[in-house]
């Protein structure tokens, strides 16, 4: 039993840390660049504000040059994996 517990919970934060992983690429390990040299810098930002900008960027009614990229980057994302995003920005 302690092996199925255990196993689940390091596939689990696999998961978790495995969310952030595609963000990485452009926007750095801990959120610490300006992506592609256009975004803001979102190391640090309030879980509220990521949760708002990543639901715009879902519905198009938020974001500059990196609209469409960001667009299709949020479309795979639930709610909750939004939340999980911006809660892991959040302690960057």
């Amino acid at each position: 039993m302690k092996k199925i517990v255990l196993g689940t919970m390091i596939a689990a934060a696999s998961l978790m840390a495995a969310n952030y992983a595609p963000c990485a690429g452009c926007h750095g390990a801990s959120a610490e660049k300006a992506a592609l040299g256009k975004s803001q810098i979102i190391k640090g930002w309030p879980a509220d504000k990521t949760i708002a900008a990543l639901k715009g960027y879902k519905d198009g009614s938020y974001g500059g040059a990196m609209k469409g990229v960001m667009k299709g980057q949020v479309a795979r994302l639930s709610d909750a994996d939004i939340a999980d995003l911006a809660d892991k920005i959040s302690k960057f």
